[in-house]
C-alpha cells in the first residue's frame, strides 16, 4: 500500500536496492478510486487546480496558435498528436500539490514552486528522452504517408489500410510514452531516484498490471478527446485531475521505500 509521506525510511545504500522498485497487484476497479482521490485533491486545492489549468488552457491555444500559423494543418495535427509524449510533464507541479495534501498540508504556489525545484534535473532528462522518442514517432508518421492513395479516385480500403497503418504507428510510440511515464515522472518527483530506475520501475509496473493499465490509458485518452472536444476548455478541469490521480496510482503501485522521500519546504 501507499507509504507515509510524513516517515523517511531507513537508509538502503544505492547497491542494495533492487534495479527496479516492486509493485503491487492492481485491480482494474481501482482506476475509479484513482480518479475519486484525483477529484478531492481538485476540491481540495481548488485555487491552485484552476490556476494551473487554465495555464495549461492558454498553453494549448498557444501550441495551435503557433503550429496554425507556422505550418498549417500538418504541424496542428503533428503537435496535437504530440501532446501524449509532452503531457506528462505538466502534470509534474500536480504531483507536488497531491504530495502536500497527503501530508496533511495545504499547499500554496509558492511552496509547489519551491517543491519541484529539487527534481527538476531528473525531469528534464526525462524530457529529452521524450523528446528523441517524438522525433523518432515523426519521422514514422511520414513515412506512414506512402500508403496513402494519391493516384486516381482514393478507394475505400485505400484510405482503410492508411488510417490503420498511422494508428497503428501512432498507438506503438504512445503506448512507449505511457508505460515510461505513468509511473516514473511521480516516482522522481517523490524519492531520490535517477531516471533510469523510475522509467524500469514504470514500464514494469505497466507490463505486471496489463489490464488495469489498459483501462488506465483508454480513461486519459477518452478525457484527452473530452478537451480537445470542448476547445481546450475541458483541460482546465482535466489535468489536474489526471495530474492528481496519477499520484495517488503510483502511491497504490510501486513500493518505494527503499528510497529517500525529497524533502519539501513547508
Amino acid at each position: 500500500m501507499a507509504e507515509s509521506e510524513n516517515r523517511q525510511p531507513e537508509k538502503v545504500p544505492a547497491e542494495a536496492r533492487p534495479f527496479a522498485a516492486p509493485c503491487n497487484d492492481l485491480s482494474p476497479s481501482d482506476t475509479l478510486r484513482w480518479l475519486r482521490a484525483g477529484m478531492r485533491d481538485y476540491r481540495s486545492a481548488l485555487g491552485l487546480s484552476l490556476g494551473w489549468g487554465g495555464f495549461c488552457f492558454l498553453l494549448s491555444w498557444l501550441v495551435v496558435w503557433l503550429a496554425w500559423n507556422m505550418g498549417g494543418l500538418a504541424w496542428l495535427i503533428g503537435l496535437v498528436s504530440g501532446f501524449v509524449f509532452v503531457g506528462p510533464l505538466l502534470a509534474f507541479a500536480m504531483y507536488a500539490i497531491s504530495r502536500k495534501i497527503c501530508m496533511g498540508i495545504q499547499p500554496t504556489l509558492i511552496v509547489t514552486l519551491r517543491a519541484i525545484r529539487r527534481p527538476i534535473a531528473n525531469s528534464m532528462v526525462f524530457a529529452w528522452v521524450l523528446l528523441v522518442v517524438f522525433l523518432i514517432w515523426a519521422r514514422a508518421a511520414s513515412m506512414v504517408h506512402i500508403f496513402f492513395p494519391d493516384t486516381g479516385a482514393a478507394r475505400l480500403e485505400d484510405l482503410a489500410l492508411y488510417l490503420a497503418v498511422g494508428t497503428a504507428v501512432g498507438a506503438f510510440f504512445a503506448a512507449i510514452c505511457f508505460a515510461a511515464s505513468v509511473f516514473s515522472l511521480p516516482f522522481i518527483a517523490n524519492r531520490n531516484v535517477d531516471v533510469v530506475t523510475a522509467v524500469v520501475s514504470s514500464v514494469n509496473a505497466v507490463l505486471r498490471n496489463r489490464w488495469t493499465m489498459l483501462v488506465w490509458g483508454m480513461i486519459v485518452v477518452a478525457l484527452t478527446v473530452v478537451g480537445f472536444v470542448t476547445a481546450m476548455l475541458g483541460f482546465i478541469v482535466i489535468i489536474p485531475w489526471l495530474g492528481y490521480a496519477t499520484w495517488h496510482a503510483y502511491r497504490d503501485t510501486l513500493i518505494v521505500d527503499q528510497w529517500e522521500v525529497l524533502p519539501m519546504s513547508s
